[in-house]
């Protein structure tokens, strides 16, 4: 099996284990979103074969490649047989001596075997959201990703650069994140500082050295005060550190990045989508439609916007980690929405599987209006988003590509915003 990995013979597999041979083919069959045209022979009854729950493998391969396969087992002495092909037409045809057996619509028997997770979905978030997502997803579509730019390397000229821009990757108790997004701003040519809010309490840090602040992301006091109350009560009832905060945002050389709970935090500091906001009106995260935290492979959707670190990423429509609770936005003042669509301050939404924005479920997996989960201030300096681009930097790190974007991609597209806020440190030095 091994040797056969690594000469990419093999497309996929399953061992035949609990539920025998049938729920091996089957749940291959759900996972590709995809058809099967089975033929099987042999002694005794279907039921024998099909659930028989002996040892073995269920192997997918190329027809092209099905013969070296075959010659690779058969040199050691394993048995193994041809037994039918996947089809693009979502239906189960299963033949045993010649006798039909099953023939029945794959979505259909996907409803069925999800039937038991759907209904302890209903009891554990808003039923509503788990109708939705049983409707949404049964044919669905693979999403369609659009690269709008050629991603890069970093240059090792920046990598190997003895005088790099700093950036302070802030945490608080409960953060969590900080090692990624120190990872994606080193990859991009930065020099990354560890800096908690007990290193700024204590005045063993200041923030005026740094050109960047990455707020991060987690669960800031186990966000029992809601999510990063704690964190921003730290700084605005304490007059030295809300000035340092203050002053890092005013100075002209400075960006901000703030992600998840980082995000929720430059919310409620009014660092987005401007200053002076009365608290009352001010744009914030609340609690997701679902009731529930919500961890997904998301698909969002670069909009025009003016933040500098996702200039030249237009219309990017690419898949993303998403991880939280309270990353629904709300506008307690609808003018202040419409403000920030007409202005480019909106940075990032949620799509479907076609590429538009959407406030449908599972895809906007927290119902924020028009599926928009990123805001800009004004002079595209501080960017505060909910998905999290610190764990999508590297290719491997998606949880699914287009094969296509697995052979070419050299790099993941969220790795050009980190080299952004580099360019843009090298060009306002």
């Amino acid at each position: 099996m091994q040797e056969s990995i690594a000469k990419e013979l093999l497309l996929s597999g399953h061992d035949r284990s609990d539920g025998g041979l049938i729920t091996a083919l089957l749940e291959m069959a759900f996972a590709g979103n995809c058809g099967l045209d089975i033929e099987l022979r042999g002694d005794g009854t279907s039921i024998e074969h099909l659930f028989s729950e002996e040892l073995g493998l269920v192997l997918e391969c190329s027809p092209e490649k099905a013969q070296e396969v075959e010659n690779l087992l058969e040199d050691r002495g394993i048995p193994c047989e041809r037994i039918g092909r996947t089809t693009s037409e979502k239906h189960i045809r299963v033949l045993f001596n010649k006798e039909t057996v099953l023939a029945e619509s794959m979505q259909e028997l996907r409803q069925i075997w999800e039937e038991t997770s759907f209904q302890l979905e209903r009891l554990q978030m808003n039923p509503d959201c788990a109708a939705e997502e049983k409707q949404n997803i049964y044919d669905r579509k693979e999403p369609r990703y659009f690269v709008s730019f050629t991603p890069k390397q970093t240059a090792q000229e920046s990598l190997e650069s003895l005088n790099k821009p700093r950036v302070a990757i802030l945490r608080d108790e409960g953060s969590n994140s900080d090692r990624e997004m120190t990872a994606a701003f080193y990859a991009a040519g930065f020099e990354p500082w560890d800096i908690s809010m007990t290193d700024l309490l204590a005045e063993k840090v200041t923030l005026e050295g740094f050109r960047g602040l990455a707020a991060v992301g987690g669960f800031s006091y186990a966000d029992v005060p809601e999510s990063a109350k704690g964190w921003a009560a730290t700084i605005l009832f304490n007059e030295r550190l809300k000035k340092m905060f203050d002053d890092f945002y005013s100075r002209a050389d400075t960006f901000s990045l703030g992600v998840c709970n980082g995000c929720q935090l430059f919310a409620l500091l009014g660092w987005v989508p401007w200053q002076g906001i009365e608290p009352a009106d001010q744009p914030r995260f609340v609690r997701n439609i679902s009731g529930r935290f919500e961890s997904r492979w998301s698909t969002v959707k670069v909009l025009k916007n003016k933040a500098i670190m996702l200039q030249g990423m237009e219309n990017l429509t690419f898949g993303i980690h998403v991880a939280h609770g309270e990353g629904r936005l709300q506008f307690p003042d609808g003018t202040i929405h419409e403000k920030i669509e007409n202005e480019g301050l909106a940075a990032l939404a949620f799509v479907n599987d076609e590429g538009v924005q959407t406030e449908k479920y599972p895809f906007n997996p927290n119902g924020s209006p028009g599926g928009l989960t990123g805001l800009t201030s004004a002079d595209g300096r501080h960017l505060a988003m909910m998905p999290h681009p610190e764990r999508s930097f590297l290719k491997w790190q998606a949880h699914w590509l287009p094969e296509k974007m697995k052979k070419e991609l050299p790099v993941s597209p969220w790795l050009q915003m980190f080299q952004n806020a580099y360019q843009w440190c090298r060009e306002t030095e």
